[in-house]
């Protein structure tokens, strides 16, 4: 599809609705339960400093803010995991952009949960063009109030449909990160971030593409 990232989400989205997949209504409770909790207001805002990492990224070695920054600006996309359609749909969209993305000097880090022997398993798009790193225990996103229980609806649907998160990440806790992207400049300072409980929505190519060109100009 040559549509923009949402209407490709949505179209996703609409087709799990029209089969009557159970996932739809369980995906909007957990939408309704995520607004209500307020989920995602305490992290960084733009002008902000993104909090410093320092996780894990295939082979074996251990990757920080720090190191990535030191590059340019960088662009971070939080994912649920290896699992989710709606987050290879994001990243293999944003991959499609890699070429337009350095040309601003930025590069492009995605940050999942699971354990690197299955974040390993994404689309071969996404690992050429992204540095894939590991949120063990979901460590990080917890610390940016962006970790998520998925519920006891949604665990008995996955776990029928065979996802076996308790594998992916090593433990049995349930917690997903929600969906967020930050455009981060070479100075730490967010530029622009998309952090919102409506996870099936990510922030548009458009939106990545005008911060890092403002960045350049500032």
């Amino acid at each position: 599809m040559n549509a923009p990232l949402n209407k490709r989400l949505a179209a996703y989205a609409n087709a799990l609705r029209d089969l009557n997949f159970p996932f739809a209504e369980a995906y909007d409770d957990l939408v309704a339960r995520l607004k209500a909790g307020g989920i995602g207001a305490s992290a960084p805002l733009v002008g902000e400093l993104m909090p410093p990492f320092h996780l894990p990224a295939y082979p074996r070695r251990l990757v920080s803010l720090e190191e990535v920054l030191a590059a340019g600006p960088a662009v971070i996309s939080f994912n649920r995991g290896h699992w989710c359609p709606f987050c290879k749909i994001e990243l293999s969209t944003i991959a499609d952009y890699q070429e337009e993305i350095a040309a601003h000097g930025a590069q492009l880090v995605a940050i999942l949960p699971d354990r690197q022997q299955f974040t390993r398993q994404l689309p071969d798009e996404v690992l050429r063009s992204f540095i894939v790193l590991s949120d063990i225990d979901n460590a990080y996103a917890l610390s940016l109030g962006l970790a998520v229980w998925l519920g006891e609806r949604i665990v008995k649907l996955m776990e029928g449909r065979g996802y076996r998160l308790s594998e992916y990440q090593g433990n049995d806790a349930w917690f997903v990160p929600l969906p967020a992207t930050f455009v981060v400049g070479a100075n730490g300072r967010v530029l622009a971030r998309h952090v919102d409980p409506e996870f099936r929505q990510r922030m548009e190519i458009d939106e990545i593409l005008e911060a890092l060109k403002a960045s350049r100009v500032a």
